[in-house]
């Protein structure tokens, strides 16, 4: 398969390294020769200076043979109209970066397809979407709906109140076919638990969970309820905007954006909460806005380090939920290990988005999990296919891979050793990164 990416920003950068070590050839194209770097002589890539929305530029590095154009370039017009010519001139399918929500709505997905652009993808959009989840399920550090609600991932920090610490899998306690355990994440280090494994203090819990016993494994693992009110959001970007126009009339909201244009549009895109035109990043200023009571603390300015010691502040203050969002991938890992609750990732996010397109018709969906460095894959099950042949301790999985559940005729089912899948289940599944495609083979 060929791939041409526009644009070597954080997304296309991020993107162009993870399909470089698939069996694809990849070929990354921008104005700027500092931004492409060293790629190609690191990363199995072709790497070409040039304009998105040049023809020459295009012809130039073969759009005309691609099976899927890309452009993920800071600029909405420039990556529609790279998508247009890439089209004209061969490419197989589009997907251009946008930054307006009218564009994604259903209606006028046809019009768009007309024209020669086949996917769009808004980054902000999809992070601001996880901001409102993880405030509406507090006591987990992430959450998703699987297979459209028939089952649950739920992810979750361990403290000493858990009932399910120092307990083996081999045990039999967790044999209760309530929930599964498909990963562990401690330290840097994410395991698939086997029989002699233990959960600990501190350990971050991947758990596949029907929506009946989310209750049970919340007493399970010690979370306690909490209702969130009062939100203060560090930064007005388009993410907080987005996020901030779905939970008001829900949540009392405050934003402190220092740039007064923001605070302008603001004003007039969320007219429910409280704008504050002030640093957020002075303590003095936070608590003017009330810190002390917050119930959730959300930064998303564009430093990742400014995002991080905002939380930490707002952990001194007491504040008990807290969400980050970090770019800078190196500072991921220390952002956990600092306690910070939910940590956010647009390029992660819109990768993931993405590379679902490129996988197999049996692929589903795959969503990517930020602080595992992994994915929770959702494939079908093809009459015949490898998975179907035995039970599921007998099929010799990657040991980096994890089944959680499978969906039968619309009913979340939770996996053992001794279950068999059948044709036409929809299998989750958790796997480090490159593992998908060594799974794809199981399902064909």
């Amino acid at each position: 398969m060929r791939i041409v990416i526009a644009g070597a920003g954080e997304v296309g950068t991020h993107l162009a390294k993870l399909l470089s070590r698939e069996d694809m050839e990849i070929s990354l194209l921008d104005e700027h020769q500092e931004r492409l770097g060293d790629l190609s002589a690191n990363y199995d890539l072709l790497t070409k200076v040039g304009n998105p929305t040049s023809i020459h530029d295009l012809r130039e590095i073969g759009v005309k043979d691609c099976d899927l154009f890309i452009s993920v370039t800071p600029h909405e017009t420039e990556n529609m109209t790279a998508c247009l010519i890439a089209n004209s001139l061969g490419a197989k399918r589009t997907l251009a970066r946008i930054d307006n929500y009218e564009y994604l709505l259903p209606e006028n997905k046809k019009f768009f397809e007309t024209m020669g652009l086949n996917h769009l993808i808004y980054p902000e959009v999809l992070a601001a979407n996880e901001i409102e989840e993880s405030l509406r399920t507090n006591w987990m550090r992430y959450h998703l709906h699987l297979a459209q609600g028939a089952l649950e991932l739920c992810v979750v920090k361990v403290r000493e109140n858990a009932k399910v610490l120092g307990q083996t899998f081999s045990s039999g306690v967790y044999n209760h076919g309530k929930y599964r355990i498909v990963a562990i994440k401690r330290e840097q280090e994410t395991l698939i638990p086997r029989g002699q494994d233990t959960v600990e203090i501190g350990d971050l819990v991947y758990c596949i969970c029907p929506k009946e016993n989310m209750e049970y494994m919340r007493e399970e693992l010690g979370k306690s309820k909490r209702e969130i009110k009062n939100v203060i959001f560090f930064g007005g970007d388009r993410i907080a905007r987005k996020a901030a126009t779905e939970l008001s009339g829900e949540m009392n909201l405050k934003i402190i954006e220092k740039n007064r244009d923001l605070c302008n549009i603001l004003s007039e895109k969320v007219p429910d909460a409280l704008i504050i035109n002030e640093d957020g990043s002075d303590m003095d200023v936070l608590k003017e806005a009330g810190i002390q009571d917050a119930d959730a603390f959300v930064a998303v300015t564009e430093s990742s380090e400014a995002n991080i010691f905002a939380c930490l502040a707002a952990k001194r203050f007491g504040v008990r939920k807290t969400i980050a969002e970090v770019e800078n991938l190196d500072y991921i890992p220390m952002a956990e290990g600092l306690d910070i609750g939910t940590v956010l990732n647009k390029k992660t996010i819109a990768a993931s988005y993405i590379y679902q397109m490129l996988l197999d018709a049996s692929v589903r969906g795959v969503h990517n999990l930020t602080s595992a460095d992994a994915e929770i894959v959702e494939f079908y099950a093809k009459e015949d296919s490898v998975i179907t042949r035995h039970k599921v301790r007998h099929l010799d999985l990657p040991e980096e891979a994890n089944i959680g559940g499978i969906v039968r005729a619309g009913e979340g089912i939770l996996v053992n050793g001794d279950t068999q899948i059948i044709a036409g289940d929809l299998v989750i599944v958790f796997c480090k990164s490159h593992v998908i495609r060594h799974l794809e083979r199981f399902f064909k």
